[in-house]
């Protein structure tokens, strides 16, 4: 059971560094947030938060299991991860609103 919270944390992490990392894309913040486009002390803060998500998911991924093993994982959930924020893109942009309520719109 330890394990199984550890990978759904690392796929959230996944998860949310790939919708902040779309989020820096101007198109994309244009689809969530609409109005103004994002200054760029927002665009760097959404990109290196993309990143440090996607370093966490994978030392979470590292802490569930060896090496190899992890590397696999991490590497499909990124996938996973890409694909499940293009589809929320694409059907419900709206839905990633949460990840940049801090941000001024």
């Amino acid at each position: 059971m330890h394990n199984v919270l550890i990978l759904t944390a690392a796929i959230a992490a996944a998860v949310a560094g790939a919708g902040w990392l779309a989020l820096s894309m101007e198109p994309h913040w244009q689809q969530v947030c609409g109005g103004l486009p994002a200054s760029a002390v927002t665009v760097r803060q959404l990109r290196a938060l993309g990143a440090l998500a996607w370093l966490a998911s994978l030392l979470l991924c590292l802490w569930a299991d060896h090496a190899s093993m992890a590397a696999l994982v991490w590497v499909m959930s990124l996938a996973g991860s890409a694909l499940t924020v293009a589809f929320t893109l694409s059907w419900r942009p709206r839905w990633l609103a949460p990840l940049v309520a801090w941000a001024r719109h």
